[in-house]
Parts: C-alpha cells; structure tokens; sequence
C-alpha cells in the first residue's frame, strides 16, 4: 500500500454552454485528472477543478503544486499514512483543490485495496442522494425552460438559481418567474456568489419572502462583517456559508460570527478527510448542510456523491451534483445517469469509476 508515483494530468472539456454567475463564467472544463499509484499496481483516481476567481488556482497551478511540492512529500509513505498526509499538505498555504484531489486519489486507491467502497469507508448511511441542479444566468424564459428539461429528462425537483445581478427585477423576477411554473412542484434557493450588498440581498429577499425558497447562499462578501451579521439575523431561512468557509476553521469562525447558519461542503476543495471534519463540526453545531458543486465534472461528482450519501446530514437535502450534463463529454467508461432526480453510488471498490483512457488521451492538453 506504499505510494509510489503522484500523477497530475491537465485536460480540457468544452460545457455545451457556459454557466454564468456573480464571481465568474466557465466555458471549458480545464481541470486536472490525479493518479496515486501503489506499489500494489493500485491506481486512485479523483479531478481537481481550478477556479481561480473563487479560490486562486489555475490549472496550470495545480499541476505544479501536484509534481513539485505534494508528490515528493507523499511518495513513500502508505495509503494508510494519512494523518501523516494532512500534515503534510498543510505546511503549503492555500491550493485547495489541489490537495483536496490528491487525497481523494489515496481513498480511492485505499478503497480499491480494500476492497471497499469510499461510500462504505466513510459511513455508509445510504445508497443514493437527491439530484439538485444549479441554474446559470440567463433569461427568466431561458431558465425556466432549462429547469422544465431538467425536470422532464431527469426528474430533478430542486433548482439552486444564481443571483447577483440586479437584485429587484431581473434576479426576482427569474425565482418568480420558476415558482410561478413549478408551483409547489420544485424546492428553490438562490446564490449569490458575493454578487449584492447586504442591503440589496435584505431588499431582494424581502421582495421573494413570498416564494418560498429553502436558503439563501453567499448572498453578500463575508468581509463585510458587520453587514453580513446585519443581514442574517433579519432572514428567516438559512443562511448558507460557501466561499467563505473552505476549512472547519473558517465554518467555526462565520458561526460564531452570526454570519452563516448553515454551511455547503465541496469536496473539490475539502477532498473526503476535511470534509469528514467540516461535517462532524456541522452536525455538532446543529447547523443545515447541503453537498455543494464546484461545476464538477463526473469524476468530481462521483466524489461528491460517495461522501453525500455517507451521511445521514449530508443526504437530507439535494445534492448538487448536475452539473456535468452540461459538458459535451466525459472521461469515464460508464458514465454518471440520473434517474428520478437521484443518483445511487456504485457498489464497486473506492470511488467506483473507470477512466477512459482513449478519452483522456484526446483531452489531456499536456502532449
């Protein structure tokens, strides 16, 4: 079970459109496949996804960090050695897809060791999650058109809508215009990717205190301290901590600032042992969790489904893990299908998937 080789693999996949938000725009999926192999001949695999207007990281970042700084650190010791790991990886500031890839690869290549799957390893509370799908900006009948397919295609019943723009008319008219649709067929929340002012969140929720919506997400910066305080205590819904909380220091740190009641975890940033971490706090605070998207593709949304369903916290609400239907390809041998708005783990050790490898020798953009 010794590491041997850390690979970190750049490629490229186009989204048939792009999603459009507050902090940013993705078009192409340039992300990083990373490989840990053993001396077993056991390879883990898991994707790191750079945003670099969210956390800082480019592709081309990742790659290195991977090759020059964590692979050498890790290269002998075992899969078992992870406490050693965590240690490791955090002497470097920052980077936190990177490591979160990195250590997802080793529970992946730990779980196919084992024979276990991930999902099983971490806790096993169920075999499915909940699909709930991210609705870019666009226009109110664009949105809710796309929500319509998503709906008639998938049975997805729960849309998280991005906001950020202008909050009164265009923002509210979008939520209005899908709850106007879907009733009391759909569940809906909106993000704002730190798009509003307090004030201009606390304006625009009030115009869809009428719609109910089950949180409200990054409505505003988490620097504006006072603001953000300000804003939460006059909400009545929870109020999801995203960006601002990437470690359990940070969730411990927006709570107890009364800035946040309720946290997203992504394990593309926190990979499975900080986000096991950043779960206990949560269900120990009592605070609402929902598994968050970082617009994965199926590699990352794998990972994301193997810890939701780990948990009975993380599996009560939808689970964002959509996004992927957006790309025009994959790299996986089989891949991800929703049915009935749910996606069920695969019983198969680790994460559960295969890379292709005739497609990731067309996409990688390292050759």
């Amino acid at each position: 079970m010794k590491i041997t080789a850390i690979e970190a693999i750049p490629f490229a996949i186009p989204y048939r459109k792009p999603l459009r938000f507050a902090s940013g725009e993705v078009s192409v999926a340039t992300h990083v496949l990373v490989r840990v192999h053993t001396d077993d001949g056991i390879v883990g695999v898991a994707e790191a996804p750079p945003r670099p207007f969210t956390y800082g990281e480019t592709q081309q970042g990742i790659v290195a960090v991977i090759e020059t700084v964590f692979a050498p650190q890790l290269i002998g010791l075992t899969l078992l050695d992870r406490e050693q790991m965590v240690a490791s990886l955090a002497r470097t500031i920052g980077n936190p897809t990177a490591k979160a890839a990195v250590d997802m690869a080793i529970w992946d290549a730990l779980g196919k060791t084992l024979k276990l799957s991930v999902n099983e390893m971490l806790g096993g509370y169920t075999d499915r999650m909940r699909v709930s799908h991210m609705l870019g900006f666009d226009e109110p009948a664009k949105m809710v058109a796309e929500a319509e397919r998503m709906r008639d295609t998938y049975g997805i019943a729960t849309f998280k809508v991005k906001v950020g723009r202008r909050p009164v008319g265009l923002d509210t008219a979008v939520v209005r215009a899908l709850r106007e649709r879907f009733d009391d067929q759909i569940e809906l929340y909106v993000d704002g990717n730190r798009g509003w002012t307090a004030a201009e969140s606390l304006r625009a929720m009030k115009e869809m205190a009428d719609l109910d919506l089950l949180f409200a997400e990054e409505l505003c910066p988490a620097d504006d301290v006072l603001g953000r305080r300000w804003l939460v205590e006059q909400l009545d819904i929870p109020f999801i901590a995203d960006e601002s909380v990437p470690t359990a220091a940070d969730v411990t740190r927006e709570i107890l600032g009364r800035s946040a009641t309720a946290i997203s975890i992504k394990t593309a940033r926190t990979g499975f042992t900080w986000s096991r971490r950043v779960h206990h706090l949560a269900e120990g605070l009592g605070l609402e969790v929902v598994m968050g998207n970082q617009i994965d593709g199926q590699v990352g949304t794998a990972c994301a489904l193997a810890f939701g369903s780990s948990f009975q916290l993380t599996s009560r609400y939808a689970g964002e893990l959509s996004n992927f239907l957006d790309m025009s390809d994959d790299l996986l041998t089989e891949p991800l299908q929703i049915r009935d708005g749910h996606l069920h783990t695969s019983s198969e050790p680790g994460i559960g998937i295969e890379i292709d490898p005739e497609k990731l020798d067309r996409y990688r953009v390292d050759r």
